[in-house]
């Protein structure tokens, strides 16, 4: 190759990578063709690179097939593009077909193997890796290491990646945070938590992993201790940490603290435009019965997803603003956002809250006939606990009659409830019923039932439910009364 060429390959090298947008890559392969630069390894292995990052592995997978000589360093690129974009078997079936070519891989080959079986979660697949790089002589190297850790926390072999993690001698932040994660996702968040204290380096990942497993264990006094701790600590939160933070501040009844992280989130303005971190900000101000708080957020949203419309659906719903919910739901289809079956469950819920028997009708028929969505459960549930409110117990009787799925306990406790307040006896014993044979072990159940026939002088058949509890060794809570 010339010198010129030479200058003109370090050209697109550098224009590479100042590139972030498909348009860019279009424009950098033009070039590079126009110059007869096509087969060369250096600038195709980049190319391939950018694609991996900005997940246009269609683009990256047409220049490497148009390869005529590719080396190590272009494979690899690909089998690190995969990695992280998928399909993560090709990644596989490129190593594969990288040896059928004697092209001997180098370390940079194994990591993002490793990946791929980390992301599959196959351990035997993993093995099979692990056993080319023992072969190989490869397996001291960090990143390797890391990879091996990564498989085993995948697929929740903790025994195993704590052995590789005690033999490293030098732990990055990033395998410490994989420690965490796996010891956390198999239920030892203790120990993860004692993992996180031995950290002498944390990164904002390593306090958003071991506040999520706090949360989602449901220690939120902790996690909300802890993000205070990381605050303190001089660290800023990021997205992940915010949408991790608010439920927990929903859940503790903390506004304050949600609405200082919202003053945050807004004053990095790129954080408020994130849809997610908007969607959270929904149901935590939500949650806290601000509606209009929530609302201001979801007109100053630039970008709404489906589950940004269902959230402040339920949210109207759930405190109680079934008018609203149902005219943002129209506003929805003048918008043309497609429900889902979840927006059916919101507005059947708001029809619950508000008494809009009516207006749940019309939903339940549209959900069916107008969209197209088969109802579940969750839709019968709301259906049959808007009609017994109503009063009409022997319709929400029938409903479950015509259900094409089995109901389950919270139908007929929705239907009991509603036979008690209106005054069926019968429907209700018949509910009880149903409920004892899918809760046998619900002592709660025969005890309303041995209390509904004795309030009617029905001493024989008390009698024989407490027969049957005898018989399935069912024994009454305490507290609980049982007449006659």
């Amino acid at each position: 190759m010339n010198k010129n060429f030479r200058e003109i390959e370090r050209k697109i090298l550098r224009l590479l990578h100042g590139h972030k947008t498909r348009m860019h890559l279009t424009q950098t392969h033009a070039h590079f063709l126009r110059h007869g630069l096509h087969q060369s390894n250096q600038i195709l292995a980049h190319f391939i690179s950018i694609c991996g990052a900005l997940d246009k592995m269609p683009y990256a997978i047409r220049v490497f097939s148009q390869s005529q000589n590719p080396n190590i360093f272009l494979f690899n690129s690909m089998i690190k593009a995969h990695s992280l974009c998928g399909p993560f078997e090709q990644s596989l079936l490129l190593f594969s077909s990288m040896k059928k070519q004697r092209i001997v891989p180098d370390e940079y080959t194994f990591a993002p193997l490793l990946k791929s079986c980390s992301n599959l979660c196959d351990y035997k697949l993993g093995q099979c890796v692990k056993g080319e790089v023992l072969r190989r002589g490869f397996e001291y190297f960090g990143s390797i290491r890391i990879g091996v850790v990564e498989l085993y926390v995948c697929c929740e072999r903790m025994e195993d990646a704590k052995k590789v993690f005690d033999a490293m001698p030098h732990r990055d932040v990033i395998v410490w945070n994989l420690m965490i994660r796996g010891f956390c996702k198999t239920g030892n968040v203790d120990l993860g938590i004692y993992l996180f204290r031995q950290m002498s380096d944390r990164s904002i990942v390593s306090w958003n992993t071991i506040i999520s497993c706090l949360a989602q264990s449901g220690r939120d006094v902790e996690a909300l201790e802890l993000f205070q701790q990381m605050e303190e600590q001089g660290f800023a939160p990021d997205e992940v940490t915010v949408v991790t933070i608010l439920p927990v501040c929903s859940r503790l009844g903390a506004p304050v603290v949600g609405q200082r992280i919202h003053a945050y989130a807004s004053s990095k303005g790129n954080l408020v435009d994130i849809t997610f971190v908007g969607n959270s900000l929904l149901d935590f101000y939500c949650k806290c019965g601000n509606t209009e708080g929530a609302y201001n957020i979801f007109n100053k949203m630039t970008c709404k997803s489906v589950v940004s419309w269902n959230t402040m659906i339920l949210g109207f719903a759930l405190n109680g603003k079934g008018e609203l919910a149902t005219d943002l739901f129209m506003e929805m289809g003048r918008k043309d956002v497609k429900p889902n079956d979840a927006t059916f469950v919101a507005l059947l819920t708001a029809c619950v809250h508000s008494g809009l028997l009516e207006k749940g009708r019309e939903i339940f028929s549209s959900m069916m006939h107008k969209y197209k969505i088969v109802p579940k459960l969750e839709h019968f549930g709301c259906m049959v606990d808007l009609l017994g409110r109503s009063g009409l117990v022997e319709e929400a009787h029938n409903l479950i009659k015509s259900m094409p799925m089995q109901p389950n306990a919270t139908l007929w406790g929705a239907l009991l409830g509603a036979c008690r307040t209106h005054g069926n006896l019968k429907l209700a014993e018949l509910a009880v019923k149903e409920l004892i044979s899918l809760e046998p072990w619900n002592s709660g159940n025969y005890v309303l039932l041995s209390n509904m026939l004795a309030a009617e002088g029905r001493w024989e058949d008390v009698e024989n439910v407490r027969g049957w509890m005898r018989g399935k060794s069912v024994t009454k809570a305490p507290g609980q009364s049982a007449n006659g």
